[in-house]
């Protein structure tokens, strides 16, 4: 007949072997949210940038930071550049008083299409194949006093050939210079999530704004390329204040080019 001793031993091995197994299940159910947070730490890991590069308002006059493959990989610029907390959308913030390119008085946190995995600027015709823009993306700040923003856009050689422009309350889409060639909405809230789709082929650039066609340009060239983010359209000479806090901001929760 066992002691009484072996009993007691027998009673808390079982005891411990019960809590052993059960220590797992328990953990797994309790992963702290910032460990969470840590396995999207760059905007790479929501959005395909293999081919973009990046331009951000800050940097020297006239020569804003541009950042390439394959350092845009393992990049985050906080705020400018950074992944949302619940990782599933990248924000680009571009304020009032950021640097700008020397072709724009305008600053910008924004993609730039480049092909062969971020090497070489990408340069397409309109009448040459068929190439598609789709982003997934929101508004999420307008600068004040002027409270204009660019989110999406077609690029030719030496300026915009169509964007998708925020102003105020009312979404539009341009033509060349004219700003207000096409009224999507004009009760547009910020934050509202909307696919923005751009399909050029045959000399013709058609608009969707959530898979509906909104519009069609007229386009013939062979330097273009597509951008995406946030072009703030102001500055310190016609937006108050002029500081880091009045600022444009989109949020990118996906993004896809093709080209045929």
């Amino acid at each position: 007949m066992p002691s009484t001793r072996t009993c007691v031993l027998a009673v808390i091995t079982a005891a411990v072997s019960t809590a052993v197994f059960t220590l797992p299940a328990q953990a797994a159910t309790a992963v702290p949210p910032e460990r969470a947070a840590a396995r999207c730490a760059y905007p790479s890991e929501v959005l395909d940038l293999t081919d973009w590069k990046l331009t951000l308002p800050t940097g020297e006059d006239e020569d804003p930071t541009e950042i390439t493959q394959p350092e845009l990989a393992a990049f985050s610029a906080d705020p400018w550049f950074r992944v949302r907390g619940t990782c599933d959308a990248v924000r680009f913030r571009a304020p009032v008083n950021g640097v700008t390119t020397g072709g724009s008085s305008y600053p910008r946190a924004e993609l730039r299409e480049m092909t062969d995995g971020g090497e070489d600027e990408a340069a397409w015709s309109t009448t040459d194949g068929r190439h598609t823009l789709a982003v997934t993306e929101a508004f999420t700040a307008l600068p004040a006093e002027k409270p204009h923003l660019v989110g999406a856009q077609v690029h030719g050689g030496d300026d915009d050939v169509t964007v998708f422009r925020l102003e105020g309350s009312s979404l539009y889409i341009t033509d060349g210079d004219d700003r207000h060639h096409h009224l999507v909405t004009d009760d547009y809230e910020l934050g509202t999530e909307f696919e923005a789709r751009f399909l050029a082929e045959d000399g013709k650039i058609r608009v969707y704004y959530n898979g509906k066609p909104q519009t069609t340009i007229s386009h013939d060239g062979d330097a273009n390329y597509f951008k995406a983010g946030a072009y703030t359209q102001a500055n310190c000479d016609n937006a108050d204040p002029c500081a880091d806090s009045n600022y444009g901001e989109v949020r990118i929760s996906d993004i896809k080019v093709a080209h045929s």
